[in-house]
């Protein structure tokens, strides 16, 4: 079944665009949505893969024109998908997937209830500063200042977890590839109503564990939370 809409959301530093350019190698009819940025380059990164690089004038008169889907303003610099993409999938009968933060993820669902909303959090706050200093590194500017307050956003991403339908903790890539896999091609297969066969229902297993209110999320997303100083479940 092609339409579905789905939303991917991560604090910076857990993975996420590398799970997403695996699952996007591996599942047919499955288009991703590129968002509109005014902040700069990252690295190698390039006009059009990771993000369509605009100016702010740009992007606001793209705001004033109702080009966008969902936007949000963070760390100083917009983020923005534009309505195209999820027009343009729907005219191919393919499914879109949306790499957006915990902002736009509540647009997107106010607007489109039935979209299936994941979020990707490192094990633990440990974990992701490690990440993060090791991507600075590679980025060739390291700061202190900008960890500590890519740390506090991520904390405060997190605490937007019961508004997602699903929570995969990405320890182990491989497994984590696994998952959203699962989550995916499970979502299509109960929404067209079609019989499972043994390895389906395997996968749909799967996906079920990463629900939010999965006892499996909620043994991993007690870690993460405590890391972060943030109360756990009851």
């Amino acid at each position: 079944m092609a339409g579905i809409l789905y939303i991917i959301s991560a604090p910076s530093g857990s993975g996420k665009s590398t799970l997403v350019n695996e699952v996007r190698r591996i599942i047919p009819n499955l288009e991703f949505s590129v968002s509109y940025t005014t902040r700069s380059p990252r690295g190698s990164e390039r006009d059009g893969l990771e993000y369509h690089f605009v100016t702010r004038e740009e992007f606001e008169r793209m705001i004033a024109n109702q080009d966008f889907l969902e936007y949000a303003e963070v760390f100083g610099n917009y983020y923005g998908t534009a309505k195209r993409f999820l027009h343009e999938a729907a005219d191919r009968g393919n499914d879109l997937l949306l790499d957006i933060d915990v902002q736009g993820a509540a647009q997107m669902k106010a607007k489109v209830p039935d979209c299936v909303s994941i979020l990707v959090l490192p094990p633990s706050r440990q974990i992701l500063e490690k990440r993060l200093r090791n991507r600075s590194v590679s980025e060739g500017v390291v700061s202190d200042e900008v960890i500590e307050r890519r740390l506090h956003g991520a904390r405060k991403e997190i605490e937007n977890f019961p508004k997602y339908d699903y929570i995969l903790v990405n320890d182990r890539l491989e497994d984590s590839v696994d998952c959203l896999e699962a989550i995916i091609l499970s979502e299509r297969r109960r929404r067209a109503g079609q019989a499972l066969s043994f390895e389906e229902k395997q996968s749909a297993e799967l996906a079920s564990e990463c629900l939010q209110k999965s006892r499996t999320t909620a043994r991993k997303l007690k870690d993460v939370l405590e890391s972060f100083s943030l109360p756990t479940q009851a």
